[in-house]
């Protein structure tokens, strides 16, 4: 290395042409004149351009920052620039000059405080070099533009800009807008400039400090330009929108929404609650110290030897270790150091420190009261026209947008929800104070002022961005996204509880929708399993949103019992099931391309009812719990919330969901042991350590109950859990994995009419079309392999009948048992696969499948056996084999085309659909008359030995049968009245053969059978005895009821006419006696009771037969009367009474009778 000398070192970092050209230049704009104040140079105008050219062309194309460090070591901001504005600043607006001058100036102060950024992809030596001073540079501009004391820099550049914004939109000029954007520029590095961390300052921070900048913000009405601009955006601004959104963003990031809107007197107490803590905790840090603290009598040192269980001795210092025999092995492990290997994290740079959003800060006095006043006027005014127009203009992704916006974007949406949700709660708890005279209205009570947010087209882009973000592992904008929808959740959660009927309708509605998607169930379930070290704020963010979203979805499912959910995926899940399932049924027509399946998959979308339970278990899993443990490490540094949440989680892992196992492992029951026994643990005073407390001892109990059911848990407490562990934990015994057995696709068939080699060209050009070639080049090699092995034993066969031939004797009867003697068969070729695809394939693919059976190939096995064998059968000759392959090359490459432009797939159909359609025309002829004679079902009481049928009261309408297509020949209308007097003619025999045979036979019918006539009167005779006592017994006790006379009903006192029944009423509840009796004879006649002779006379009449049997006393038949009409139907009418019953009244005919089926019911009520 050469040496180096003292000029060496005192080498300048600029370049010396570079700083004498800036030097010259800011020595010629001007200076400090006679009366002390600002003179400017004769050509300060050109002196401005010269300098604003040489730091663009000098530092910004040339990638150095020589020109920005010359002007920060001139002082040329605060010794000219400022000096400038403040000079011209009472008459800008009266001369065209003084403007320019001003414009100039501001043009230059834009890029002097951008922050200052270093880009890694294109950092040379001078931005390393250059880089801190020129930062504390720029604070140091910050503080002279907020303090300076001659001038409101920030209104006056405000000033410059009001003539371009006075014009309007349509008529404003590209230099106008250039104006107006470098003035936004200006007020956005003011407040963006923060105290960078890698550098010291020598200044005060209270200086630059955030509520420094809202003071002067308030103070030169910057807040009002804010509000009137953001109003405005999309009427008289545009492209500004994104420039305010970053003014807001570097202004609002890390203050307490809900502490700004807190009242002083809260505030207050919250702030002594805050410092009792912290007292709080110092001294017990502090009690902690003092038990081993020295004393005057331990000054001296102490050595001790602790015997280990391996017999090993360990030495250890320090009379803290005499106590207690714990306190000895915690000072040996506070000793002991491990140095982890880890990979040097990334470098935050300048513009990710800028962004972090996750850092408190502390406001003063007068900035909250500031800002808390413009957050109000905000909201009231700008929230709504300000996020719309910068929510289109994201979802256009317009030129002006860029990737931080996005981010920005969402976390102010978070922190204006939160700040709109504080300020209601305070105005509702004004409300509530009697000593208050504030009354809400219901305007105060709507949520409209923050419904731009609160849309379905927002939730879309949100959701899109935190899928985004996840997949490019983008946490900080994950991290933001997570903020904007956790506290859109708690937004909705109050608009539910609001009192406005409206309000509870939107809430209701937007949770709908949120929940409705299961892809958003999905990705908060991932979100939490991929927590890794991204920070603290992310894993607050992770942790509230699933914890908040959790619990709002419970209660939404318990409130909605039967809530619907859409999941895409499984609807692709049930297709495929369903395919599998259903085997060789599930295609119906075999030709359902690929393209096509996931086109319909992409379209259908799925139902199903929600599981609350089932949707919770997602989050019990070892990855969850990983995430929970990692965020309850920070149990010192955690508020009430946070605690809370955390405990909430844990309970519902051991208890609710009963599967403490996962929390049975080493690190986390030491930090559960940390926590509530110490050293350090938590705070006994916090609010929350009485629940704490109550779930570690319970879940300490069912670990010790856990490890003596299963002692393996004492191993296993070492590792995370795997399911099939937690499954033998819990059980004691391995899960049973049960295998489905694959099924075999559906097999395939040509439709018929086309013969065999068309049918292999339909099969051929099938497999050409799904690109399966390599499948048919396989089959036409074994083909050509079998067709030669064939060939050579044909030809082996054919030589040795020729040998045989020859060496036979020339012998009449030997040569006719040769002639006779049965060809001998060639043995079958087995068919072997060439890969384990095309193993699968010969199994899975039911389009190779058709064309190795059209081939002839033959399968032997079940048809579900993956490894069922396929042989090339002794019937299959080597020409046969020769012609499959000419044809398969054939179709190869010369694919037949069919008429109609139908593709070779139209022409495929399942072979079992196919087999199903033709049973059912089997089944079903359509010229047959659609009954079933040989049917054996139950027909009721219309099956034989029933009711016999009523006559149709009148003339039924002929019922017209449509023919099918398929018919061959159309009838001519003889034809079909023939068909249809046969069809009658025959159900007339047949029923004429059935009904009544068991009731009345005619004398001269041949089939009279004795046996059923002795039985069937010895059932009247029974029935006449019953009928009989019941008439004796209703006279004993004085009342008498008739049981089947209709006569009788004339002697009893006239009564009130009850309303007539229908002809099917069988609801009768009076027909006690008389009813039973008849449905125990199921006899066709009236009974009718003789008050004087005390006899029944049973008569039944058929329809079928021209007499009728008469029944005497003595139970014998009479002749059946012979001139008695025949006719299709029965009509019932009541015997004649004998002539001697003078003395009797004659009984009034009903009005009308009660007929079922053609026999008529009477009633002993009417």
């Amino acid at each position: 290395m050469p040496q180096t000398t003292l000029d060496d070192w005192a080498k300048d970092t600029v370049n010396p042409e570079v700083r004498a050209h800036v030097s010259s230049l800011i020595s010629a704009l001007g200076g400090i004149g006679d009366d002390g104040t600002y003179s400017l140079g004769h050509d300060a105008l050109l002196c401005l351009k010269d300098l604003r050219k040489w730091l663009k062309f000098a530092d910004q194309q040339n990638n150095r920052r020589d020109v920005a460090r010359c002007m920060a070591e001139a002082n040329l901001v605060k010794g000219d620039l400022l000096e400038i504005l403040a000079k011209i600043s009472p008459t800008a607006m009266d001369s065209a000059w003084k403007h320019k001058i001003a414009v100039a100036t501001l043009e230059l102060l834009v890029p002097l405080t951008w922050p200052f950024e270093i880009d890694p992809t294109e950092a040379t030596v001078n931005h390393h070099r250059h880089g801190p001073y020129i930062q504390l540079a720029q604070i140091g501009y910050k503080r002279a533009i907020l303090q300076f004391d001659r001038d409101r820099i920030l209104q006056t550049t405000v000033k410059i800009a009001l003539p371009s914004m006075a014009v309007p939109l349509r008529e404003r000029l590209p230099r106008d807008e250039g104006i107006i954007r470098i003035a936004l520029y200006f007020i956005r590095n003011i407040a963006m400039l923060s105290p960078p961390n890698s550098a010291p300052m020598d200044i005060d921070e209270a200086e630059v400090s955030r509520s420094a900048t809202i003071d002067t913000f308030q103070e030169q009405d910057i807040f009002q330009v804010l509000l009137s601009i953001a109003s405005s955006i999309g009427e008289d601004f545009v492209s500004q929108d994104v420039i305010v959104l970053e003014i807001l963003f570097f202004l609002l990031k890390g203050i307490d929404a809900e502490k700004l809107f807190m009242e002083d007197k809260k505030l207050n107490t919250k702030n002594a609650d805050e410092l009792k803590s912290l007292i709080q905790k110092e001294k017990a840090m502090l009690a902690g110290y003092a038990r081993n603290a020295p004393t005057r009598h331990n000054r001296f040192g102490t050595m001790i030897w602790v015997k280990r269980d391996d017999e090993k001795v360990t030495t250890i210092s320090g009379q803290d270790v005499l106590g207690k025999a714990q306190a000895s092995m915690q000072k040996m492990d506070a000793t002991k150091k491990w140095n982890k290997p880890r990979r040097p994290g990334r470098k935050q740079d300048g513009s990710e420190e800028r962004e972090e959003f996750d850092l408190p800060v502390s406001l003063s006095t007068s900035a909250r009261k500031h800002i808390k006043a413009f957050v109000e006027e905000f909201l009231d005014s700008s929230f709504n026209p300000l996020f719309l127009h910068l929510r289109k203009a994201i979802e256009r992704e317009t030129e002006r947008v860029e990737t931080r916006h996005s981010r920005q974007f969402f976390y102010l949406v978070s922190w204006f929800l939160k700040a709109e949700c504080a300020r209601r709660r305070t105005m509702k708890e004004r409300a509530a104070d009697p000593k208050s005279p504030e009354v809400l209205s219901a305007e105060d009570e709507s949520y409209g002022l923050v419904a731009e947010v609160m849309n379905q087209e927002t939730f879309i882009l949100l959701n899109r961005f935190m899928q985004t973000s996840q997949d490019e592992k983008a946490w900080r904008d994950l991290n933001a996204g997570l903020k904007c929808f956790t506290q859109i959740l708690l937004t909705v959660h109050e608009m539910s509880e609001s009192a406005l009927e409206d309000d509870q309708e939107i809430a209701e509605n937007i949770q709908n929708r949120i929940f409705y998607e299961e892809s958003t169930h999905d990705r908060i379930v991932m979100i939490l399993r991929s927590y890794k070290d991204q920070g603290f704020g992310y894993l607050d963010a992770v942790t509230e949103l699933s914890h908040v979203f959790l619990r709002m979805l419970e209660r939404y499912a318990k409130q909605n019992v039967d809530m619907q959910i859409r999941s895409k995926r499984r609807a692709r899940n049930i297709k495929k099931k369903k395919a599998d399932k259903q085997g060789e049924e599930g295609e119906e027509e075999g030709h359902v391309s690929e393209t096509e399946d996931i086109q319909q998959a992409q379209k259908t979308v799925s139902e199903r009812k929600f599981d609350f339970t089932r949707f919770s278990a997602k989050f019990v899993n070892q990855s969850s719990v990983d995430t929970f443990v990692a965020f309850t490490k920070y149990f010192n540094d955690l508020n009430t919330e946070q605690l809370k949440r955390a405990h909430r989680f844990f309970h519902r892992v051991a208890f609710k969901m009963e599967l403490g196992v996962l929390l049975c492992r080493v690190d986390i029951l030491q930090l559960f042991n940390k926590m509530m026994k110490g050293p350090g643990g938590l705070d006994p005073e916090s609010p929350v350590y009485r629940e704490w407390d109550d779930f570690v001892r319970h879940f300490f109990r069912q670990v010790v109950k856990r490890v003596q059911e299963r002692p393996e848990l004492v191993v296993e407490m070492l590792f995370s859990k795997i399911p099939a562990t937690i499954f033998f934990l819990e059980h004691g015994y391995d899960r049973e994995v049960t295998v489905k057995a694959p099924r075999a696709p559906a097999e395939l068939e040509v439709k018929p009419g086309m013969e065999l080699p068309e049918q292999i060209g339909v099969a051929v050009s099938v497999l050409v079309n799904q690109s399966k070639s390599d499948g048919i080049r396989w089959v036409r090699e074994v083909l050509t392999s079998a067709a030669e092995e064939r060939k050579a034993w044909e030809e082996a066969e054919e030589a040795q009948k020729i040998l045989t031939a020859d060496v036979q004797p020339a012998d009449g009867d030997a040569a006719a048992e040769n002639t006779e003697a049965e060809p001998t068969k060639p043995p079958s070729i087995l068919i072997k696969h060439d890969t384990e695809e095309r193993r699968i394939a010969m199994f899975k693919d039911n389009k190779l499948r058709l064309l190795m059976t059209l081939v002839g190939f033959e399968r032997l096995g079940e048809h579900h056996d993956p490894d069922a064998t396929w042989i090339v059968p002794s019937s299959l000759t080597s020409a046969q084999l020769q012609e499959a392959i000419d044809l398969i090359r054939k179709f190869e490459f010369d694919p037949p085309t069919y008429e109609d432009g139908k593709a070779p797939e139209d022409m495929l159909r399942s072979k079992t659909t196919a087999a199903r359609r033709s049973t059912r025309r089997a089944e079903f002829d359509d010229d047959s008359d659609g009954i079933d004679h040989q049917s054996e079902e139950d027909h009721g009481e219309y099956a034989q030995g029933g009711a016999t049928t009523r006559e149709a009261d009148g003339p039924r309408k002929k019922l017209k049968r449509r023919r099918r297509e398929r018919t061959p020949h159309e009838l001519d209308d003889d034809e079909k009245e023939r068909r249809a007097e046969a069809r009658r003619k025959k159900e007339l025999e047949k029923q004429a053969a059935a009904l009544s045979t068991m009731y009345v036979h005619d004398s001269d019918d041949e089939d009279w059978d004795a046996e059923k006539d002795a039985a069937f009167f010895a059932r009247e005779e029974a029935l006449r005895q019953e009928n009989l006592k019941a008439y004796k017994n209703s006279h004993i006790i004085g009342t008498v009821e008739p049981v089947a006379s209709k006569k009788r009903k004339a002697d009893a006192p006239a009564k009130k006419t009850k309303r007539r029944k229908a002809p099917f009423d069988d609801s009768d509840q009076e027909m006690e006696d008389a009813e039973s009796s008849r449905a125990q004879s199921e006899t066709a006649g009236d009974i009718l009771d003789d008050d004087e002779n005390e006899e029944t006379t049973d008569t039944p009449l058929s329809s079928q037969h021209a007499g009728a049997a008469a029944v005497s006393e003595a139970g014998t038949p009479r002749k059946p009367l012979e001139n008695a009409s025949k006719t299709s139907d029965v009509a019932m009418t009541n015997a004649d009474t004998d002539d001697d019953e003078d003395d009797m009244p004659v009984a009034r005919r009903p009005a009308a009778r009660n007929m079922r089926a053609g026999f008529v019911i009477d009633s002993d009520s009417e």
